[in-house]
């Protein structure tokens, strides 16, 4: 890439030289002479076939818009008062209200759910600048939704990646083929997974803004990826649409609004004037306006660009084969059993292939795989839905599951997507409790009480599991008769409940973050002896600690004499 912004980014850091090098070099690669293959991307950097989308593509590397910031900075606070004259700057910094407040909140949202995102509202601007010019400049109802549907061209293979209908039109108004939707531009099997609602409405709309935001924002931090790392940053971007161009006119737009915003009134924002899907040198329509949803089958007009009607002499083309229609059936590709303890990552990962009839490897085939069942086990990344192309084998292999606190078994479905008729294949899954293989306590000094009164020392045990510590694991500590009876004693040391009452079995018990279990204090009744105190783990770790109430030792005290006579 032309453009380098430092091996972190850090808001603001980036010089106005260094954007106006990132719009440069953008400006060359969109200049006359070069030629490019799907998407925009130059064919020399080797240019996706419109049936490879990459696995979890947002946008299925629909077109976008390719304005250019202007080359100067923007004023941080624009005087946008009656009579004063407003800078082009000052006009591209402006922002509609709802949709800057949609892309603050999302950054909000992150910035607590996945801290170590790093996720700037400013990347969600470039981006929804970009995909929609800002939902149509801002063109939205007081909830955050469009007045209009703002689509893209239907993903017919013709020229775009090719993705057959995976929502019977729901979302797209489009039952043969896929459809970008809305401001942020999700196309519908992304928005499947990644949809999320945030406005509290209940609803997961691609076409309200601050649904689309908080979707845009959760897909950018996905994987564990670092925002402020610059190597995230590229691949969070390349994710959204794979081509070059886009991620140079992402990292100018960014970059740009770092340097200062303004809101504006709803409704007021200009749309961009040119898509990467143009001819060049096409003339854009100065008042383009957002398309009509389409009759299922149909394709849209860009918004912007002319639709001609071919000739009346061309023969309708044939719809070509993809690799998804040669799929017959999925087979399991060798993954082993899918276990893993509350809190830890599953040692495997879900390996599936897809075949023809005649068991031949697919490749270029997109396999979505859904989490099912009453479980908090996620994919990498904290998802419940993960999208895969198959490599040259035919083999898609899952994000790896990181197990939650909930145990019990759970179902990965994995189905080819764009192929109903293919039946899935399922995984079964289980997380067992979290467990300990050893217990230890953590001083020696002897537990020692008289009768009736109480013990000085509190029993503090530490739980490890294979040598590290075992944090959150369920125990059980009860003063047994005898180290070979276990059941519960009836006399001899004892602990207190809530209400001051005897109690000599504890359940509930858990140890903390350091693997550390501190018990009760332990009280004696009048009875004298050694007596035991068990402490068993989930996992089979168990530890015996003896108890001992004798009465004071007073032979080592002085008797007194008595007075001699005379």
């Amino acid at each position: 890439m032309a453009a380098h912004f430092g091996r972190r980014l850090r808001k603001g850091a980036a010089t106005t030289a260094v954007a106006a090098a990132a719009v440069a070099a953008l400006s060359a690669s969109q200049g006359p002479g070069v030629t490019h293959g799907n998407h925009g991307t130059p064919a020399a950097a080797g240019a996706t076939s419109p049936d490879s989308a990459p696995a979890d593509s947002a946008t299925g590397n629909s077109p976008y818009y390719t304005d250019l910031p202007p080359l100067h900075s923007p004023n941080p606070s624009p005087s946008t008062g009656i009579g004063t004259p407003v800078s082009q700057g000052d006009a591209e910094a402006g922002i509609p209200a709802t949709v800057l407040d949609a892309y603050k909140k999302a950054e909000a949202e992150l910035r607590s759910s996945k801290p170590e995102c790093n996720l700037p509202w400013q990347l969600l601007a470039a981006i929804g600048k970009v995909e929609s010019g800002h939902a149509s400049g801002g063109r939205v109802d007081a909830d955050g939704t469009t007045t209009t549907p703002i689509l893209g061209p239907e993903l017919d293979g013709n020229g775009f990646a090719l993705i057959k209908d995976t929502d019977n039109g729901a979302y797209d108004g489009n039952s043969a083929y896929d459809q970008a939707v809305g401001p942020m531009q999700f196309i519908p099997s992304t928005w499947a997974w990644a949809g999320r609602d945030g406005n509290g409405d209940g609803k997961k709309d691609p076409n309200n803004v601050y649904d689309a935001a908080l979707a845009a924002g959760h897909y950018l931090c996905r994987y564990g990826w670092d925002l402020s790392d610059e190597g995230d940053l590229h691949s969070a971007i390349l994710s959204y649409n794979d081509s070059q161009d886009y991620l140079n006119l992402v990292l100018s737009w960014l970059e740009y609004y770092r340097k200062g915003t303004h809101s504006i009134p709803d409704g007021t924002g200009s749309l961009p004037g040119h898509r990467s899907d143009e001819p060049r040198g096409a003339s854009p329509d100065p008042s383009p306006t957002p398309p009509k949803p389409p009759k299922p089958g149909k394709t849209p007009p860009a918004s912007g660009t002319p639709s001609p009607e071919p000739p009346a002499t061309t023969p309708p083309s044939s719809t070509p084969q993809t690799p998804t229609d040669t799929v017959d059936h999925l087979a399991d590709a060798g993954t082993a059993t899918l276990t893993a303890m509350a809190g830890d990552a599953f040692a495997e990962r879900i390996s599936t292939r897809a075949e023809t009839a005649a068991d031949k490897a697919v490749g270029k085939v997109r396999i979505r795989f859904t989490l099912i069942g009453d479980t908090d086990t996620t994919f990498t990344g904290g998802e419940t839905v993960a999208t895969v192309v198959t490599d040259s084998t035919g083999v898609a292999v899952a994000p790896a599951l990181q197990a939650g606190e909930r145990t019990g078994d759970f179902t990965v479905h994995a189905v080819v997507v764009g192929r109903t008729t293919v039946a899935g294949l399922d995984y079964h899954a289980g997380v067992t409790p979290r467990a300990a293989d050893t217990l230890a306590r953590t001083g020696d000094t002897a537990l020692t009480c008289t009768p009736g009164g109480e013990f000085a020392d509190q029993v503090e045990v530490k739980a490890t599991y294979q040598g590290a510590v075992a944090d959150k694991v369920a125990a059980t500590a009860t003063l047994i008769k005898s180290a070979d009876d276990a059941t519960e004693n009836d006399k001899g040391p004892y602990f207190k409940d809530a209400d001051g009452k005897t109690v000599r079995t504890l359940t509930g018990l858990v140890t903390d973050a350091n693997g550390l279990l501190k018990l009760p204090k332990l009280y004696a009744d009048d009875t004298t002896g050694t007596f035991l105190l068990r402490i068993t783990t989930t996992g089979g770790a168990t530890l015996t600690v003896e108890l001992t109430v004798a009465a004071p030792d007073t032979s080592a005290s002085p008797t007194p004499s008595s007075s001699p006579t005379a």
